[in-house]
């Protein structure tokens, strides 16, 4: 039976993510926070330890080569999916976490704080409430909302020329159905999650 590092190891071999033993640690130290703060908060339905890695490590970096842009912001980012991961993977980024939570936002202060994260900030805000000082290049979502809710909610947030980067399982046919119509889809990028059965899809959406 793999362990949890060759696991995580083979998916990221998979996704064509080289990362450095220095990263994979660092993931693994978010992981053991995560199970940490899960005791007393509740952060994630998720115990398993192995499934955490696939269900929240390789889940969240399965999007990893699709999402372009410096400045990056995770909405209702929850404990850190898939931010938390990204910023890892790509300490040249700069990553906003958004969430309404407030133990979820200590809980992030605490891993950037633990992890040096120099790349993240962490903010406790609704999405509609949150004027950045510049937009950002992606808007990231997984399991935010609709596709519909995600444009609205998140349309200040974006650059004129950025793109909304949102994750989701079975393809979103009704969704994209009922997306406004001065936004287009650039791309629908099926998703294949090591260790994860069933369908996954990263919908990328830009300002018509």
């Amino acid at each position: 039976m793999p362990d949890r590092e060759q696991i995580l190891r083979d998916g990221l071999e998979t996704l064509g993510l080289p990362l450095e033993d220095r990263q994979i640690h660092a993931l693994f130290a978010y992981l053991a926070l995560l199970q940490q703060w899960n005791h007393a908060y509740n952060l994630t339905a998720i115990r398993d330890p192995e499934m955490m890695v696939t269900h929240h490590l390789l889940d969240s970096l399965s999007i990893a080569r699709q999402v372009k842009g410096v400045r990056i912001i995770d909405v209702g980012t929850g404990p850190g999916l898939p931010g938390i991961p990204l910023a890892i993977c790509f300490p040249e980024r700069q990553f906003t976490l958004l969430d309404s939570n407030g133990k979820k936002t200590r809980f992030l202060f605490q891993v950037k704080t633990t992890l040096g994260l120099d790349n993240v900030q962490q903010l406790q805000s609704r999405a509609e409430a949150y004027r950045p000082e510049q937009p950002f290049d992606a808007v990231v979502s997984r399991a935010f909302t609709s596709l519909a809710g995600m444009t609205e909610s998140c349309a200040h947030l974006l650059s004129k020329h950025g793109r909304f980067y949102a994750m989701k399982g079975q393809y979103p046919e009704q969704e994209l159905s009922e997306l406004p119509k001065h936004y287009n889809v650039v791309g629908s990028h099926r998703l294949v999650v090591p260790g994860i059965e069933g369908h996954r899809h990263l919908i990328e959406i830009a300002p018509a």
